[in-house]
């Protein structure tokens, strides 16, 4: 029997996965977390096989967490269900331990196999996302972090709290500033980062390790 953790900060998206994955022979969800830190929580308590982990997530994201379970738990297999389909996030949840890759549009037999696969310690990629990451690993490497621009301790703050999917208003109230001002670092953030919308905001900083 496959032991599943499901660790998403949506129950709904929860929900759906236990719907998807009833009855089905040798896989049973044991366990849910809402985050990174309820998902070490669960491990510290219990066997886990394989780990179902978004990505963007309040308090401990998917990326971190993906890094201390390989670190803590080397025998649990990750594998990152998520909306992010950039090519640098693939690579990022690679390299911190997951064994697969899916999108949550990915279909139920896809989702099955890469449980099976990642179980019996293969790596598995959606096959959506195969050949463009094949192309993407061999672009040449990207100027460093360090020679790009710089994002100021506020912009930084401003951020973590876009990533904790705080409104704009929030923003302000919590870093005790004005809507404008809060609309004004984010403006700025896309124009002299080159970026389109918040998404590209979040790439950023999970890219440049930008989020505590």
């Amino acid at each position: 029997m496959i032991k599943l953790l499901l660790t998403d900060d949506h129950v709904i998206v929860r929900d759906g996965i236990k719907t998807l994955l009833k009855n089905e022979e040798g896989i049973q969800v044991t366990a849910e977390a809402s985050n990174g830190q309820e998902a070490l929580n669960v491990l510290k308590s219990q066997s886990i096989d394989v780990v179902l982990m978004d990505i963007n997530m309040p308090g401990l994201d998917g990326l971190k967490a993906s890094a201390l379970i390989k670190e803590k738990y080397p025998d649990t297999k990750i594998i990152a269900l998520t909306m992010y389909r950039e090519m640098h996030m693939v690579e990022a949840m690679f390299k911190n331990g997951a064994k697969a890759y899916l999108l949550k549009s990915c279909s139920r037999e896809e989702l099955l196999k890469a449980i099976r696969d990642v179980a019996q310690n293969s790596e598995y990629l959606e096959d959506a996302l195969r050949e463009e990451f094949a192309q993407y690993l061999n672009k040449p490497l990207k100027k460093s972090k360090n020679e790009g621009p710089s994002v100021s301790k506020r912009e930084k703050e401003v951020l973590q709290l876009i990533s904790q999917e705080m409104t704009t208003s929030e923003i302000a109230t919590e870093l005790f500033i004005s809507v404008t001002t809060v609309e004004t670092h984010r403006k700025n953030m896309l124009k002299k980062l080159g970026l389109r919308n918040t998404a590209g905001l979040m790439r950023y900083a999970f890219e440049n390790s930008l989020l505590d």
